[in-house]
Formats: C-alpha cells, structure tokens, sequence
C-alpha cells in the first residue's frame, strides 16, 4: 500500500490517471470538533487488480501540495468517480475552489439502477463486488499518525472496490439508457451553491413552531451571528449555540446579561463574552426590524387543499411504476410531491426530467382524469378513460 506524501510522487500519479478513463476517489476527514471538514486522506485508484493503480495520499504531510490532483480534477477526459460524493466535494470546493468534472456518483447511479434508496457502499461491494469489507476502522481518528495497516487497508478498499462498481453501475445505465437520468441527479452535486452557507439564510433551517413575523425575525438574526461566529472561528455551531436554545432565546427576548443568565438551555460559555455580546446585538436587531423586511413564513403547505382520494390513487400509480423501472420511490415522488399533485399544484419535481417520462405524465394524465387504474393479478395496469 503506496502512500503518497511528496508533490512530485502526487504528480507522477496524477499523470498516469490522466491517461486513464476514470479515477475512484474518496476521503477520510474529521468534522466532530470543526465547522469545517479536516481532510485527512485522499484514496485514489485507477483501473487495475486489487492495489495495483491505488494509492493513499497524505494532505496532512507538510510539503505536499494538492495542485497536481486538482488538475486531475480539472481533466475533463477523466471521470471522477466517487461513493456518496457530496461531504467529499464539499471539502475541495471549500478548501480550493474546485469541482471535479466530470462526475459520476455510484451511490445515485445504484438508485437509479434499481438497488434502493441511498444505498450504502458496503452493499454494493457485497452485491456488485461479491467482497466483504472490514469497517472496523470506519470511525478512527484520521488524523493521527501514523496511521495504522488497518486503517490503510480500509481506506484503500473504498477506492479498489469502487473500480468494480462503477464498471457494472456505468454498463448498467448504458444498457438501460438511463445515464442522463444520472447527469440530471448530478446537477445538485455540481452546483456550487450547494456548498455555500450563507448566513443570512440559515434561519431557514431551523424548526420552530412559531410563525409569528417577529418571532422568525429574531430567530433570524440569531441564526444568522451563529452561523458567522462559528465560520470565523470553525468551530461547530452547536458549540456556540443549540437550536432548542435558539428557539428559546427567540421566544424570552432577553435584554440584559441578567436576563440571559436565566436562559435554562444556553451553554454556560453563551452567557457572558463574546457570543453572550452577539446574543444580546441580534435579539435587539430582530426586535427593531421594520415590518416590510420581516420574513415571511411559507404557508403555501398548509394551505394545500389535498384531494386524498387522488393522493392515493397518486401512491398506487408511483408503487407500479417503482416496481416497473425498478427505481426507489421516493427518488421519483417524495410523500410531499404527491400531495401537492393532488392538491393541484404542478411545479413539483416529479413532473421534470426523467421523473415525468418513469411517473409523471401518467400521473398528470390520472388528476386530469383522463386514465383510471385497475387491478389485474399482482399488477396494477392503467386503464384509457
């Protein structure tokens, strides 16, 4: 098992990738103590047998610069192939500004091909592989070293393997004609927007159950000071502040360092410095924000006027069609598309793309009332109206 710890080795690699079609890679990295992930070790194979054309590259060596495989990245003649490839891409976009193009991510393509909802790379080793894999290393700390022939040993099997992989899933979508179903998943994985957080929006991920103007404005504004307290500082956001304390801290409005020591869900190292500082400022901005610039909460849902019949018969006609093209339901029609169909609105996911030639021009045809389903043997057969 080679590790790499020099530019020049990393170079004269990445120069024989570059001749190659594809090239596996995966990462181990820290993120528990972080808001940014740590990256600790880069796996990276091409064709080849068991280790031949796989290496390890150590990013924590001193000398080592990471330029040499960035323009492997950049390669558009070499697919990049990765297991799960988000937290990995999020790493070298944030780190260096790069996506690597093109992009083939076996954990989408294995949905489409029919092996289920997010399926895990231990399965497809198992299933496409017929190899079993030792993840007692899985959650060591990457970061220390050296590290150990196990840990290696682990590290490298997520890259051999998924040489494997990748042939088969990449046949597959050849045989079926479905490889631009998986260029379509990509585009969310390929936007750098997807690994962007900006602060001002992360008030949107918080769940609350106030839908009061004001109420959100002060969540925003906490949401927003935490969000930025802990990219400056890369610290995790939990360490500067909880959610449940968040919500609370939006709903006492506290004024005072007083107040704020009464708070029953805020970290003792909240109450008073800094972060206690932030609170206090971003209590008081929500507080005096004008009414035209208070956000307004989305109650497009819960206006939803849902025919449930329709929902169901909606739930029929996804089931047989999942069963006919073998791909994972909710990857065609989450619960909450299905619903909004029914209630009439059309601007839902499932009437795009692929998704409307597998579902959605069938399920348009049945709320317009132009199909009927019936029932014959175990099958469920669309009838014309």
């Amino acid at each position: 098992m080679k590790t790499i710890t020099s530019t020049e080795d990393l170079a004269a690699f990445c120069s024989e990738a570059a001749t190659a079609p594809y090239v596996t890679v995966d990462t181990e990295f820290l993120r528990e103590r972080t808001y940014y992930s740590k990256l600790c070790l880069i796996q990276l194979a091409y064709p080849g047998q068991g280790d031949e054309n796989a290496v390890l590259v150590d990013p924590l060596a001193g000398e080592l610069s990471l330029e040499p495989l960035l323009e492997l990245f950049r390669n558009t003649n070499v697919v990049k192939v990765f297991h799960a490839a988000r937290q990995d891409l999020e790493i070298f976009f944030i780190d260096h500004g790069v996506i690597p193009d093109p992009l083939f991510d076996t954990q989408v393509a294995a949905m489409v091909c029919g092996f289920g909802e997010q399926v895990g790379y231990e399965t497809l080793v198992k299933r496409i592989a017929k190899q079993g894999l030792d993840k007692s290393s899985r959650f060591t700390d990457w970061s220390r070293r050296p590290l150990t022939d196990a840990q290696k040993k682990y590290a490298l099997a997520d890259v051999t393997h998924l040489r494997v992989i990748y042939e088969y899933l990449a046949a597959e979508l050849e045989r079926t004609g479905r490889a631009r179903w998986v260029a379509e998943e990509l585009g969310v994985l390929t936007d750098p927007e997807t690994y962007i957080t900006r602060p001002q929006d992360a008030w949107q991920r918080v769940k609350t159950r106030s839908s009061s103007p004001r109420f959100l404005a002060i969540v925003r504004e906490l949401a927003a000071f935490r969000e930025d307290y802990a990219q400056s500082r890369n610290i995790p956001r939990n360490r500067v502040f909880k959610d449940d304390a968040l919500t609370e801290l939006a709903s006492t409005k506290p004024v005072t360092m007083e107040d704020l020591g009464r708070s029953r869900l805020l970290l003792r190292e909240a109450r008073k410095g800094p972060i206690a500082d932030g609170i206090l400022a971003a209590i008081k901005a929500g507080m005096e924000c004008p009414k035209d610039a208070l956000p307004k909460p989305d109650t497009s849902k819960d206006q939803l006027q849902v025919n449930p019949a329709l929902a169901d018969l909606l739930r029929v006609l996804l089931k047989a069609r999942t069963e006919a093209s073998g791909v994972a339901a909710r990857l065609i029609a989450p619960a909450a598309d299905l619903d909004a169909m029914a209630a009439g609105q059309r601007d839902v996911k499932a009437l795009t793309g692929w998704r409307r030639e597998v579902f959605g021009e069938d399920a348009l045809r049945l709320c317009e009332g132009r199909i009927g389903l019936a029932v014959k043997g175990r099958d469920v057969e669309v009838i014309e109206i």
